[in-house]
């Protein structure tokens, strides 16, 4: 094997080496996207389940005759609404969670820079970070 052909092959490495790098960071950048999302969907779900007790409970109020589905109605209304404030709250607190670590990431390689610092500054299309 020449010379040539060894510098050529230890340039092909180095450049490898590169690639691999910004692949890594662009799958961390992803994998906290995908975080934001599922805290997200997890505060929907909770608040889903909050409408549904809160609604079960009027329902069983309005629609009842019998002293007992009321009192099962007055009980499940507040746990609805205990449960929606609790999720707010859950949701903020995992937000906080996400950011600290979002602005204690330092990336190595400028496109993920690049990438990063979109999130936290309005991009040209319009959307405003996540905060």
């Amino acid at each position: 094997m020449s010379d040539a052909d060894k510098e050529l092959i230890k340039k092909l490495k180095k450049k490898l080496k590169v690639q691999e790098q910004k692949n890594a960071e662009i799958r961390d950048h992803m994998a906290a996207e995908r975080t934001i999302f599922a805290n997200e969907r997890t505060l929907m779900a909770y608040l889903r389940t909050a409408m549904t007790i809160s609604v079960g409970g009027f329902v069983a109020i309005k629609l009842s005759d019998d002293l007992y589905l009321e009192i099962i109605g007055v009980i499940l209304i507040p746990i609805g609404i205990i449960l929606g404030v609790y999720s707010f709250i859950r949701y903020r607190h995992k937000q906080r969670i996400i950011e600290n670590h979002h602005q204690g990431y330092c990336p190595t390689s400028h496109e993920h820079e690049r990438a990063h610092d979109d999130l936290l500054q309005p991009g040209e299309n319009g959307k405003q970070p996540s905060t």
